[in-house]
């Protein structure tokens, strides 16, 4: 258990940690997003007018590519997170994503306040808060 412990981010507190553990979840929803539409569409549970989800198969892999790139960039930030400009990078993801999210949610209509669309609602404000308040503690160090 010592040597997989050991692969963990070198630094003090839960947040590298945590950042590790979004990274790696990230990419898990990156191949489900490649493998499959519906992955996306259970994601943007909005309805058409006619009925149909608002996803398709071109948008399910460009969410798949979108969540890629910010999980590299946040295991990347969980190794150098006393680097500003990984941390800023990082801390970006998760602004970035909590604007999408909301705004497909209460701009676009393409997604509904339930089921799987709540999760990235979460991590994003709570991490986007939490690397905030974080910040000049991890580039003091």
């Amino acid at each position: 258990m010592a040597a997989l412990l050991s692969y963990l981010p070198p630094f003090e507190g839960l947040l590298p940690k945590w950042l590790f553990l979004v990274s790696v979840v990230s990419a898990a929803n990156s191949i489900q997003a490649y493998r499959s539409e519906s992955y996306a569409a259970d994601l943007y549970n909005g309805k058409t007018a006619e009925g149909r989800p608002h996803t398709n198969p071109l948008s399910s892999r460009t969410f798949g590519t979108w969540t890629f790139l910010s999980s590299v960039v946040r295991i990347y930030a969980a190794y150098n997170l006393n680097n500003p400009a990984v941390y800023d990078l990082a801390l970006w993801t998760f602004g970035i994503a909590l604007a999408h999210f909301v705004g497909e949610w209460l701009g676009f209509g393409s997604a509904q306040l339930k089921g799987r669309f709540v999760s990235p609602l979460i991590v994003a404000s709570s991490t986007l808060a939490w690397m905030l308040t974080q910040r000049e503690a991890y580039l003091a160090a």
